[in-house]
């Protein structure tokens, strides 16, 4: 093929944005004073790259790009045995630099926009290397186990299972359920894996939401204990406790609109007036809040456990069979009484199946929303009840003014969108 003597714009565009991303990388580069390699290196490196992948998209070949690799490969790892530094054996720069390398020719072949995204991922990863081995320090073998158990559950389990309706009212989707349970432990770890990692050191209020998308059960549950244990921590106990369920109507909304985008704007309607009120009377608790103490991390179970995992899927398929079966013999009724009931001990459950049925159109829009919106004031219900029975009077006069107040934003939330306002 010829090569062409005119000057594209665009080409100068490309071979702009590589040196771009050579620089970049180079620059967090040169903070490292025992690297081989720094700003001008890291430059022409993703120059070079993008000129191996013009010189291969000519020549309809892949060695320029291997032999170039080859090259900068040989080149940086002789430069450390040449110097070698017994604090820093290298490879991090040498893997840094072949990235760059390959992100000059990406940008070449016309992927700019994901190699810019990459390169700045990349600085990002060598920028915080002290603070991403602070985390993995900290790991407990217990966090070690929940991650890979996630692994299992997300990458080895679910893409295994058969992707199609089978079981009563062919409501049963074995992928789906199984995706439902993955879901739900990714955001469980999520939130667990803050509380572990940065601990109680920021307060209430971390406590509040990252044990809301843990369990906003175990939360309650905890801080109800140290109410009527500690003296004085009622305040406190009573902000956790309503911002950690507060997150779990935002978690759930969140989850919706992950699953069935259509219901969100309904289920917005439901949840504004609820998170309107709990803010306001989050504000007022904190006013209140005079006492201090540290904030205690509420000991949740692992939740990508196996047996957690299949528990919550036999539950959730429980669930979305009889919401199937209620919804064909007493109608939205039937779901309306199905939610309350099982939205007392588990909101995540009921939410979902009201999101299937819709998804399959089994469910009408507005029913879906209201189902939900019936869970969680359920479910607010019993985790109020439960901060009084175990926290005692004191604890319970300031819990169920918060706890109202979301519910009574949910209820009014309800109304407002029964009535079609």
């Amino acid at each position: 093929m010829p090569f062409s003597t005119s000057v594209d714009p665009g080409h100068i565009e490309t071979f702009l944005t590589a040196i771009g991303i050579g620089l970049l990388i180079g620059l967090e580069r040169e903070r490292v004073p025992s690297a081989r390699a720094g700003l001008r290196t890291f430059g022409l490196v993703a120059l070079l790259g993008a000129l191996t992948g013009l010189l291969g998209q000519h020549l309809q070949s892949i060695a320029p790009f291997a032999v170039g690799m080859a090259v900068i490969g040989a080149m940086i790892i002789a430069a450390y045995l040449r110097h070698p530094d017994p604090s820093d054996p290298g490879t991090t720069s040498v893997a840094a630099l072949m990235v760059c390398y390959c992100l000059g020719t990406a940008v070449w072949l016309g992927y700019a926009t994901i190699a810019v995204m990459l390169a700045v991922g990349t600085t990002v990863l060598l920028y915080f290397k002290s603070q991403l081995r602070g985390i993995a320090t900290r790991l407990e073998p217990r966090d070690w186990i929940s991650i890979l158990q996630f692994c299992v559950l997300s990458l080895v389990i679910l893409p295994i299972l058969p992707n199609e309706e089978i079981g009563p009212f062919g409501a049963l989707n074995p992928y789906q359920v199984w995706w439902m349970v993955v879901l739900i432990s990714g955001v469980s770890l999520a939130g667990y894996a803050a509380l572990q990692l940065v601990g109680a050191k920021h307060g209430a209020a971390f406590v509040g939401v990252f044990g809301g998308l843990a369990s906003s059960t175990a939360t309650t549950m905890v801080y109800a204990r140290n109410a009527r244990v500690a003296e004085g921590l009622a305040p406190m106990a009573a902000l956790v406790i309503v911002l950690a369920n507060l997150v779990m109507v935002l978690r759930v909304t969140v989850i919706a609109a992950v699953v069935a985008p259509h219901v969100l704007p309904a289920l917005l309607y439901v949840v504004v007036p609820a998170v309107a009120l709990g803010t306001v009377a989050l504000l007022l608790t904190w006013r209140s809040l005079s006492t201090g103490g540290d904030a205690v991390l509420p000991r949740t179970s692992n939740p990508t456990e196996l047996q957690t995992a299949l528990g919550f899927g036999a539950l959730y398929a429980f669930v979305l069979v009889c919401a199937a079966w209620l919804s064909d013999f007493a109608g939205t009724g039937g779901i309306y009484l199905l939610a309350v009931v099982s939205g007392f001990t588990d909101i995540d459950a009921i939410a979902l199946s009201s999101l299937r049925l819709f998804t399959l159109g089994k469910l009408e829009l507005q029913p879906t929303a209201i189902a939900i919106g019936l869970g969680m004031i359920a479910n607010l219900s019993f985790k109020t009840a439960m901060a009084i029975a175990i926290g005692g009077r004191a604890l319970g006069k300031k819990v169920i003014a918060g706890m109202s107040s979301v519910a009574l934003g949910l209820a009014l939330g309800i109304g407002w969108h029964t009535l079609g306002l």
